[in-house]
């Protein structure tokens, strides 16, 4: 049994889109390229031929990825504002009770994080932490570094 990939609606398509562009351009130019290369002649010292096959295995191996992604997608629809605990999506205010600085994370999909704009995975450390609880609780997750206490300050 494989295991269920949560991500939003933009991700899967991003993939969707990915995909289409990896096998109806991608694809047919790397084969062209590697006939080109194979017309050369001795094959065994074509540096062409051998770089377009490494490409074309690149290429291959990012498309069996990107459809096992989304055949494992499990795309989160519901609101998480409407929710009565934090779920993937959720926007949610924290405050690090170590230093007392507040900040914001998204949780979501492994495909979309972007730590720069706080959007965090929801399977990450801090992710796993947060999801179930609510205003007010406090949770604790375990980094690399050590452990990580947060006040939950609101989510939307």
């Amino acid at each position: 049994m494989t295991d269920k990939l949560p991500m939003g609606r933009a991700a899967y398509d991003k993939l969707l889109v990915d995909l289409e562009h990896l096998k109806k351009n991608d694809r047919p130019f790397i084969i062209n390229e590697i006939a080109v290369a194979r017309a050369q002649g001795d094959l065994s010292e074509n540096a062409e031929y051998h770089a377009a096959k490494e490409k074309q295995g690149m290429i291959e191996d990012r498309i069996r990825e990107i459809e096992d992604k989304i055949a494992r997608a499990e795309i989160m629809t519901a609101d998480p504002s409407n929710s009565p605990h934090i779920i993937f999506g959720a926007v949610v205010s924290v405050k690090n009770l170590a230093t007392g600085k507040s900040m914001e994370y998204t949780l979501v999909g492994s495909d979309e994080v972007d730590p720069m704009t706080g959007k965090i995975s929801s399977a990450s450390p801090v992710g796993q932490s947060l999801i179930g609880k609510k205003t007010g609780d406090v949770v604790e997750a375990q980094l690399p570094k050590g452990s990580l206490k947060l006040e939950i300050l609101g989510y939307r």
